[in-house]
């Protein structure tokens, strides 16, 4: 078996810089909570989006367990646009609902999740009974889980908190079991903001 551990990022104030935008004061508090989550787990992997946000939540769990992060360009969020997007959730909402459907600049559901899925199942082989922590975003993470599971879909990512973490566990490609790690107290405690996903 192998088992991920998704780490979506914690709370980061929007700005237009995706690849360089850190995490918020609130955001870095929460990663410690993350850390902690993971002091008695073993891991033997980790793998990141390589923007800042998310590498900086799971830099303490990198700490902890003496590992390098390995920054993957395909795991970093969805471009949903190469411009300025007036209403948010109505577009995320359209993206969702068309899966082949891009805004001019950005990326369709299918076309992030196909290059995200990719990057994944190569990790999955080379880890076939590791278990791997990747820091991750919200949308890319929910259509990732969509791909071998169809309940994933756009009210799951609206449900996520920041951070969050999941525990996929897979035979080969075969997704057997998901759970969320991250406690519902700590989603209450979470700032979070559609913006800064």
């Amino acid at each position: 078996m192998t088992v991920l551990y998704f780490v979506r990022h914690a709370h980061s104030h929007y700005t237009a810089d995706e690849y360089n935008r850190p995490l918020s004061d609130k955001g870095l508090e929460d990663r410690d909570r993350v850390t902690r989550l993971f002091t008695n787990k073993i891991i033997h992997a980790i793998y990141s989006s390589p923007y800042i946000r998310a590498v900086q939540t799971v830099e303490g769990i990198a700490q902890g367990h003496k590992l390098e992060i390995s920054k993957v360009d395909s795991l970093k969020e969805r471009t949903l646009s190469n411009g300025n997007i007036i209403d948010f959730d109505t577009a995320m909402q359209q993206v969702w609902s068309y899966p082949n459907f891009a805004f001019e600049g950005g990326e369709s559901n299918e076309a992030a999740q196909e290059r995200a899925i990719t990057t994944l199942k190569k990790i999955i082989l080379a880890h076939p009974n590791d278990n791997i922590v990747i820091g991750t975003h919200g949308n890319i993470m929910a259509l990732m889980m969509q791909y071998f599971d169809a309940q994933y879909d756009y009210s799951f990512w609206n449900r996520l908190s920041m951070p969050d973490v999941y525990q996929l566990t897979f035979q080969h490609f075969v997704l057997s079991d998901v759970q969320r790690v991250w406690e519902e107290k700590e989603k209450e405690l979470s700032t979070g903001s559609p913006l800064a996903r």
